[in-house]
């Protein structure tokens, strides 16, 4: 079962360029790149050649090595070895996992150049340093990130299409959902929250006809390749990286949920971290939150170095790396979440899937906070800020999330407050139906598709 998803439009648009560049495709481990890839130049060429370098022979990576200045040498042998045949301007050659064999990726400048045959490249951890110290990065090159299945992709996979039209459509009108229509969207809001967006566990999901236990498994599978993924990494922070991915669920349960540096190795501060960051955010497994300190301008502009949030790439790992095997069988935990009456750490889950879907939407991820020196205590606390991205007009929307249904909004009130000038719509994600309060627009978090 090939699942729909959106990049196949991005993919669509970046051939009309006509093999002028070629297109970057970076994601996390597991997260669809190779398949979609795949059934688009299935669908859209003539014909197509596939060179995985996580698991071709070194003779063919020789043919980058030896032949880079005879490109015709180089088609015709990669030809011969594949029992392709190749077509000018109707061809694609894709580079899987490309960062395995950085060579190749230098080669895409010449490659472009020669204007032959379009290219697309995927992998993980492309950005890293170690995987791009040696080569020019090609300016040639369209970037593109991929993420986990997002809600609506979900939703379409598991045949439920109409109410994500629906939901759109109660959201550009600004009115709430019918009642029995919203219970359906948090009943499978719910089931994202547990399943996530990884393909495999999607298509487990469907195939064992909702078997969360199978799910379980397959999740854990992935969880695993991620830590095999860290330990690959430079000793001198690969121990930091361990910590932080092994600490994540115990991070996200915290109040404030943001990293203490001195909580995950005794003693050690911030800027010991800064690689072990790059690291982890660049092979995309986290999602990174940082605090900004002045929201009233561009918040990157005043992020904080030290002041971060992170939070798991998909929700539906999170569950697993959270609760062990025997703490799911024995509690029932996933059951719990369905019928939703899991108040422990509820609100973990809630929060990351949040964050998860606004940057399936584009958006970087920023939170602020504002100590009271009277009170000894943070006074104003919004879990995420997403700017309108406009240079003339700027605004901000604060956003908190709710994941019960008594809450209060004076955290919010006290920051439009204190920004009204610069503030655009403000938000309150909360299990209820969508509702217009004071102001601030209190959408159930399913409507987040929407932002």
């Amino acid at each position: 079962m090939i699942f729909y998803r959106k990049i196949y439009d991005s993919l669509l648009e970046w051939k009309k360029s006509e093999g002028k560049e070629a297109l970057l495709i970076e994601g996390a481990r597991r997260i669809g790149k190779s398949t979609i890839v795949l059934e688009f130049a299935k669908n859209e060429y003539d014909s197509f050649l596939l060179i995985d370098f996580a698991r071709t022979a070194d003779e063919i990576k020789q043919f980058f090595v030896r032949f880079n200045n005879d490109l015709n040498t180089l088609f015709m042998m990669l030809q011969n070895v594949y029992g392709v045949e190749l077509k000018e301007r109707k061809s694609l050659i894709i580079f899987d996992e490309v960062q395995r064999f950085p060579t190749a990726r230098e080669m895409i400048k010449y490659l472009v150049a020669d204007g032959r045959y379009d290219y697309i490249e995927t992998g993980s951890l492309i950005s890293i340093r170690e995987n791009i110290k040696d080569i020019v990065i090609p300016s040639e090159e369209r970037a593109l990130k991929m993420y986990p299945m997002d809600f609506e992709e979900f939703c379409i996979a598991l045949g439920n299409k109409p109410i994500v039209s629906y939901i759109k459509d109660c959201f550009e009108k600004m009115v709430p959902l019918e009642k029995a229509l919203h219970e359906k969207a948090m009943q499978l809001f719910r089931e994202y929250m547990l399943v996530g967006g990884m393909p495999q566990a999607v298509m487990t999901y469907i195939d064992s006809k909702k078997n969360l236990g199978e799910v379980d498994r397959v999740k854990r599978n992935i969880l695993n390749l991620y830590r095999e993924d860290i330990m690959k990494i430079k000793a001198m922070y690969r121990s930091r990286a361990i910590s932080i991915y092994d600490m994540l669920p115990a991070l996200l349960s915290k109040h404030e949920k943001r990293v203490v540096f001195s909580d995950v190795i005794k003693g050690s501060f911030a800027e010991q971290y800064a690689e072990t960051f790059f690291w982890l955010t660049d092979s995309m497994i986290v999602n990174e939150c940082r605090k900004t300190d002045d929201p009233n301008i561009a918040p990157s502009l005043n992020a904080s170095e030290t002041y971060l949030k992170c939070y798991m790439c998909d929700t539906g790992l999170l569950v697993s790396h959270a609760f062990n095997e025997n703490e799911i069988l024995e509690n029932e935990v996933y059951k719990q979440i369905l019928m939703d009456k899991l108040s422990l750490n509820e609100g973990m889950l809630y929060e990351n899937m949040i964050a998860q879907m606004l940057t399936a939407r584009g958006h970087k991820l920023f939170f602020y906070t504002r100590y009271n020196e009277e009170k000894h205590r943070n006074d104003i606390e919004i879990d995420f800020l997403v700017s309108n991205n406009s240079k003339m007009t700027y605004k901000t929307s604060p956003i908190e999330v709710k994941s019960g249904k008594k809450y209060t909004t004076k955290s919010l009130n006290r920051f439009k407050e204190k920004y009204s000038n610069r503030i655009g719509e403000c938000y309150i994600i909360h299990p209820k139906n969508l509702s217009i309060k004071e102001d601030i627009l209190c959408i159930p978090p399913y409507m987040t598709l929407c932002l």
